[in-house]
């Protein structure tokens, strides 16, 4: 699946992008799919607010629920000073999340398929276990910043081999939100690790911990990955990135999916965690 090219690129700057991994004719089928899933979504008084500025905000029983369900976060700019949507409903979602990759048919086999379990071997994944699914949205003028962080801190593995595979549906341009990167980043240490807190007779408790002190990269180190629909994008959890905001009239949609190998202990800590009634399972 991967050339000597890309397989040289992964080992020394920890990402490679496959443009057209997926076909068009699928990418506009997984855009009707998310916009049929938000059309029948109705708004709760549970739903949760998705934000990476004030992690509090997510760490709610919705989140925790959505490790085996198909749950709709709104962006945290959707809503005006009364708490009413100031935008319509198919332009509030920040994501879909997050067993897409199970329970809905199509990003079943959207997730799924020998292409996919070719590259994950050709990466190092020699037992993979896909854990969470999203659909990403950047909506148009409101889609919110994803500050520089580490998926690493949210999958947990020892050792640690989560690794992340972001699909442009989208355009993803320098005006609407695409990825930056740091290139070689990927051999910096662990800062944080997003941790959930489950003590008996209380409700879970959802909490950042600092692990490094070592600083996120400037913005000269930082690398742009504009990429058309199609493209996928395959980075280590070790990688730093972010998306700025998008202040654009074009909306930026990804789908990610984050793959751990089975050899490594996964952390009882990581908020994700599955039950027997729906197992975690590989790519095939």
């Amino acid at each position: 699946m991967l050339n000597a090219d890309q397989t040289a690129q992964w080992q020394r700057e920890g990402f490679v992008v496959l443009p057209g991994f997926k076909p068009a004719e699928q990418v506009a089928a997984a855009c009707r799919r998310a916009a049929e899933i938000i059309s029948a979504f109705q708004p709760a008084a549970d739903t949760g607010t998705f934000s990476t500025r004030d992690r509090s905000r997510v760490a709610d029983a919705a989140l925790l629920a959505s490790a085996e369900a198909v749950h709709c976060f709104f962006e945290e700019d959707a809503f005006d000073a009364q708490g009413r949507l100031a935008v319509p409903k198919e332009r509030s979602i920040n994501k879909i999340g997050h067993a897409l990759h199970d329970l809905d048919p199509f990003f079943d086999g959207f997730s799924h398929g020998p292409a996919l379990a070719a590259l994950a071997q050709a990466l190092g994944l020699r037992q993979p276990q896909v854990w969470q699914s999203q659909l990403i949205f950047k909506q148009p003028h409101i889609g919110g910043e994803v500050g520089w962080h580490q998926d690493g801190s949210f999958f947990l593995t020892t050792p640690q081999t989560v690794t992340t595979f972001w699909f442009a549906l989208e355009d993803a341009t320098l005006d609407n939100g695409c990825l930056w990167v740091q290139p070689g980043g990927q051999t910096s240490p662990l800062r944080e690790q997003y941790v959930c807190d489950r003590t008996p007779g209380q409700a879970p408790r959802l909490r950042m911990q600092a692990l490094d002190s070592t600083p996120w990269p400037s913005a000269r180190t930082a690398m742009p990955l504009p990429v058309p629909a199609g493209s996928l994008v395959v980075f280590g959890g070790l990688l730093p990135h972010y998306s700025g905001p998008n202040h654009s009239p074009r909306s930026r949609l990804a789908y990610t999916l984050h793959a751990t190998c089975a050899s490594a202990a996964y952390s009882p800590l990581n908020w994700l965690q599955r039950s027997a009634a729906l197992p975690v399972r590989g790519f095939d």
